[in-house]
């Protein structure tokens, strides 16, 4: 039990650490727990010290854990795996946010499931900033139309960007790929389209994505351990 909370302790510093190094307050970057393929006792634990905002990549575990954890009522879910149309329904009646949207197709059908009685479904729109044909997400160019066709969409708040980069030690390389998420939240807030949310920072190199001006690291290996990867996952958390 106290392994996870001290995990979360020790990340909550890096947080801490990298904002007061870039003269930043440690209150504009959220802490999202990946908990993907780990059980609900444990997000359970950090739910009751403290943490309220979740991560998981796979529609069966959201369902199964907004089941187990439905007592957690302030508790925040946000879909950060690829979405395929056919599975989006209970992404929509279930999930606070979704980051991985890269189709406007998608987005369209979220629009459509999301129940009338619940807050606008918070969206992120994916973009590939490395290139790599193996990862999902828009290219930057691609970014400003499919936004300004988001931002009409009924019952779906645009409110930013998310990126995985290239994984690399060198920290400039990584440096370049979060600033051209920053560069396209940029161009976008040029065109009216305000966004508050920049998706970007894992477990590895999250003071890296904080120095580029990340509100949102997205943390799993960190907190939970190493997990067994699933033939479809993404890169780790």
């Amino acid at each position: 039990m106290a392994t996870i909370f001290t995990a979360w302790q020790g990340v909550q510093e890096r947080i801490a650490d990298a904002c007061l190094r870039n003269h930043r307050e440690s209150s504009d970057v959220v802490l999202l727990a990946v908990s993907k393929t780990f059980p609900s006792s444990d997000i359970r634990e950090l739910y009751l010290s403290g943490q309220r905002n979740f991560g998981e990549n796979y529609v069966q575990e959201l369902v199964e854990k907004h089941a187990a954890l439905s007592d957690c009522k302030e508790l925040v879910w946000h879909f950060i795996g690829p979405l395929q149309s056919n599975k989006s329904r209970s992404v929509a009646e279930l999930a606070h946010w979704v980051h991985s949207i890269d189709r406007l197709k998608v987005v369209e059908r979220l629009s459509a499931q999301r129940p009338e009685h619940l807050p606008d479904l918070n969206v992120c729109i994916q973009i590939n900033v490395s290139g790599e044909a193996s990862k999902s997400g828009i290219s930057p160019n691609e970014c400003l139309e499919l936004a300004s066709k988001i931002c009409q969409l009924p019952r779906i708040k645009l409110r930013g960007l998310m990126c995985i980069p290239e994984a690399s030690r060198d920290a400039e390389h990584l440096a370049s790929q979060f600033k051209i998420l920053r560069d396209v939240q940029n161009q976008l807030m040029s065109h009216d389209i305000a966004l508050d949310v920049l998706s970007m920072g894992m477990s590895s190199d999250l003071e890296i994505a904080i120095s580029e001006g990340s509100t949102l690291v997205r943390v799993g290996t960190a907190l939970f351990g190493s997990r067994v990867t699933k033939p479809s996952d993404t890169p780790s958390n």
